[in-house]
């Protein structure tokens, strides 16, 4: 079970920036192909958005996947929502969800 301190850390992390992307390894230097391919989109749509590599924190990697109810990453929060993992940000993207999402949250 997730213990507050943890969740207050995670809330913290997710409420810090409009869009936080939780993923392997850096947007410089992804460190498998779904984050590649997050930070991709998330660039070519043009959204700003701030990361926390995973392999840097053991604690936040494993009760993250406890706290958002999915196992995988990477993780898009939007307005500390999670929007999903890859496969969603793709259908977003292709559809242009994910470029009407910008303008309507001004991100």
């Amino acid at each position: 079970m997730l213990d507050s301190e943890l969740k207050t850390r995670i809330e913290s992390l997710i409420a810090q920036y409009k869009v936080m992307l939780f993923m392997k390894g850096t947007p410089e230097a992804p460190a498998c192909w779904f984050s590649a391919n997050a930070v991709a989109m998330l660039v070519e749509s043009w959204i700003y958005f701030e990361s926390f590599d995973i392999y840097s924190d053991e604690e936040i990697r494993q009760w993250l996947k406890e706290f958002s109810s999915w196992p995988t990453f990477p993780q898009l929060y939007i307005n500390s929502e999670l929007i999903g993992w890859v496969d969603i940000v793709s259908e977003m993207y292709e559809s242009w969800e994910l470029t009407e999402l910008k303008v309507e949250n001004n991100l």
